[in-house]
C-alpha cells in the first residue's frame, strides 16, 4: 500500500512533537465532525500503521506559503491551504484530499496544471 502524506502546519525549528500532535488532533476532530467517529479512528490507525505520513513544513515550504498567501490575498488563500499546496508541490503530488476544494481549484500549482481533488 502506498502511503499518503498530510500536512500539519508544524514548526520545523521546534524539536518538540507537540505542535504536530495538536494538528493531528485537530484533523481528527474535523474528520469526526464531518465523517463520524469511524472515520476518525480509521485516520488514527492509518497514521499508526504508516499508511498516512504526517509531513512537516520545511523552510522553503514556509517561503512558498508566504508567496501563495501574498499572490492570492484577494481570494483570500489562508496559510493552512497554502501549506498543503506547498508540500504537494515539493513532493510533486497532484492529488489532494480535502473537505473544501475551492481554493485548490483556483490555484495553479508550480509542478502541474491543476490539483486533482478527492473529497
Amino acid at each position: 500500500m502506498t502511503s499518503t502524506r498530510c500536512s500539519p502546519t508544524d514548526s520545523v525549528a521546534s524539536s518538540s512533537a507537540a505542535p504536530r500532535h495538536r494538528r493531528v488532533a485537530e484533523a481528527g476532530y474535523l474528520i469526526d465532525r464531518q465523517l463520524g467517529s469511524g472515520a476518525e479512528s480509521a485516520f488514527c490507525r492509518s497514521i499508526a500503521h504508516g499508511d498516512v505520513v504526517v509531513e512537516v513544513l520545511s523552510t522553503a515550504d514556509y517561503l512558498r506559503v508566504a508567496d501563495l498567501v501574498d499572490q492570492y490575498a484577494d481570494f483570500p488563500l489562508g496559510g493552512t491551504d497554502a501549506s498543503l499546496m506547498a508540500i504537494a508541490e515539493r513532493l510533486k503530488l497532484t492529488t489532494v484530499a480535502t473537505l473544501d476544494g475551492r481554493h485548490f481549484h483556483a490555484v495553479r500549482p508550480q509542478h502541474c496544471d491543476s490539483f486533482e481533488i478527492v473529497s
